[in-house]
């Protein structure tokens, strides 16, 4: 019986061994791609797998018999298992692209979620301020009305107007420059 790869002992050297190998896979390689490619169905991807293949075997020659039948048992075992490891990894990818749409939905939920906490945020921020200032922001800025008509409204000047609204910004600008940091700084470190 003639062997597809002998292990080298004192009778062979390394061109021997080196000769051996490539017999073994001018005889069959073709046929390793070709099953591969039935499995894979992609020509380079069954191409790699049958040339991995023999680096394993390669690799791994300590471990496998002698005979004919082990390598060749040996070999296609080895594409049988790469071929089928990528055809589970593709089906992982295209499971993941069928889930992108929910990735979608869920930076839509995240960015609602990040929303509703700023407005809590301002919110809150709004009802710390004194009496006058929170009325006055919440009419400016909330009822969209313009200093004139909360004047009138609130039978006040409107240089009073202007003015608690400077002093609603300077008590509420500190409150949100620690807010915006801890924001940017989520943002960029995380």
């Amino acid at each position: 019986m003639e062997f597809l790869y002998t292990k080298p002992d004192s009778a062979h050297d390394k061109s021997e061994d080196k000769i051996a190998f490539e017999m073994l896979f001018n005889r069959n390689y073709s046929n390793l791609v070709y099953f591969s490619f039935n499995i894979v169905k992609d020509k380079r991807e069954a191409e790699d797998i049958a040339q991995d293949a023999f680096i394993t075997y390669w690799n791994r020659k300590e471990e496998v018999a002698e005979d004919e039948d082990s390598v060749k048992s040996f070999l296609y075992t080895t594409v049988k298992n790469a071929s089928l490891n990528l055809l589970r990894h593709q089906k992982v990818i295209e499971k993941f692209a069928l889930q992108i749409p929910e990735l979608v939905e869920d930076k839509n939920i995240v960015n609602s979620i990040i929303q509703a906490e700023v407005f809590s945020k301002i919110h809150q921020a709004v009802e710390s301020l004194p009496k006058a200032c929170r009325q006055i922001v919440k009419m400016s800025y909330l009822d969209d009305k313009k200093n004139n008509e909360i004047a009138e409204e609130l039978g006040i000047s409107v240089n009073t107007v202007k003015t608690q609204k400077q002093r609603a910004m300077q008590l509420l600008r500190p409150q949100f420059i620690a807010e915006i940091f801890g924001v940017v700084s989520f943002i960029f470190f995380f």
